[in-house]
């Protein structure tokens, strides 16, 4: 059992409180974003076992078997396969999509035949992997997540009353459900840039109007003024309209799996995700735009966003049910004297401490986390969860 020192990314759309408030340090003034918790090679934590600090990642590729176990090495090589993260938003990340299996290991070979670097700018495959993701919220977090059914969409789109989105409206009115979505997505993404900019000023101008006049849509418009706020002018405002605005309470969780357009907008909390990189973005950021790659990996179907809670054991372990065996995300909320909670050993684990005071046993050591702090446990003697607190596990699923 190893405590976890770990990297914060300092992306220009984090939070400069979120992460230092939960850590209970002083803000930098400069934006913190994500702090990471595993074996990416972009910023894998690090461990100390007596001979200095060592990246995680390198222990694991020093003896995979004793780290990850026999189980999770013959389901996915010799590599921990998910990425646990604080994420702490304070204005809206890129509109985006994740490719399935698939997509991702014909888009990596792709790209590495055409010798794209791997750190270039413009690449869309950082590795073979897919991406699929869990958040869940410690504060009210604000997210964009799956297609509206294309009337909803249309009601929106007619309340704003901007003449120029009459023709979208039509085109989801009158079309199937696929390609009506798939039309007017593309017809926005691909427009040029100084011809769509007014229409989205002017629909952002309407969203405000009628957020502040109240009414059953009045949150929804607000939610894309303050978008349009952040990138005046961006087709993706266009775009993000087309998707369910959601606010999570604490505790409430999402999943987005393959080709699920969506963007986080506001607020901290607990992600999980297959450990991988692959990002395909189509608007409400600086980076690289492929949108033509992202309209062959989206997924054209309207889906309620399926916001999740918890489901309890009856040891007391929360468990958020998701379709993918890389990982698992489940919670402890500890009360004073309660019973120990022993932790199955059988695969690889991470656990983080949100609230609170934990006390993580082994039958040699003791850890004590407080919030944000993180410890790793490979498979092997089994870990005890006592204290007075909050803890997030994860774990593989398989």
């Amino acid at each position: 059992m190893d405590r976890l020192a770990n990297t914060v990314r300092p992306y220009a759309w984090g939070s400069t409180t979120a992460i230092p408030e939960l850590l209970g340090v002083e803000p930098t003034g400069a934006p913190q974003a994500e702090l990471w918790m595993g074996a990416h090679p972009g910023a894998p934590s690090r461990i100390d076992r007596g001979a200095g600090p060592v990246s995680l990642a390198e222990v694991i590729d020093a003896d995979p078997e004793a780290e990850l176990g026999a189980d999770t090495i013959r389901a996915f090589g010799p590599r921990l396969p998910f990425l646990l993260k604080l994420l702490a938003a304070g204005s809206p990340l890129s509109l985006q999509v994740h490719p399935d299996l698939t997509q991702a290991q014909e888009g990596f070979a792709d790209e590495e035949r055409r010798d794209v670097p791997r750190d270039a700018p413009h690449r869309n495959y950082k590795d073979a992997n897919h991406k699929p993701e869990l958040i869940c919220a410690l504060t009210p977090f604000d997210g964009l997540c799956g297609f509206r059914h294309p009337a909803q969409a249309a009601d929106l789109l007619e309340g704003l009353a901007v003449d120029d989105l009459k023709p979208f409206v039509d085109i989801l009115r009158a079309s199937p459900e696929e390609s009506a979505l798939r039309e007017v997505l593309t017809a926005v993404l691909s427009a040029e840039h100084h011809a769509i900019a007014g229409t989205v000023e002017r629909a952002a101008a309407a969203a405000e109007r009628l957020a502040a006049q109240g009414g059953p849509h009045a949150a929804d418009y607000a939610a894309y003024a303050a978008i349009a706020h952040h990138y005046p002018g961006d087709p993706g405002v266009l775009a993000a309209m087309l998707l369910h605005y959601v606010r999570l309470q604490p505790g409430e969780a999402l999943f987005l799996g393959a080709g699920i357009p969506h963007a986080y907008l506001n607020g901290l909390g607990v992600e999980l995700m297959a450990n991988s990189d692959n990002v395909l973005r189509c608007g409400l950021t600086p980076k690289h735009i492929d949108v033509p790659e992202l309209l062959r990996i989206v997924r054209f179907e309207a889906a309620d966003p399926g916001v999740m809670r918890p489901e309890a054991s009856p040891d007391g372990e929360e468990v958020y049910e998701t379709p993918i065996d890389e990982f698992r995300l489940s919670r402890f909320v500890l009360a004073p004297g309660a019973a120990p909670r022993p932790l199955e050993a059988r695969t690889p684990q991470i656990l983080l401490c949100t609230a609170g005071t934990a006390r993580l046993s082994t039958p040699t050591e003791t850890l004590t986390l407080t919030p944000g702090q993180s410890a790793f446990a490979p498979p092997g003697d089994p870990v005890t969860l006592t204290g007075d607190a909050t803890v997030f596990r994860a774990t593989v699923a398989g």
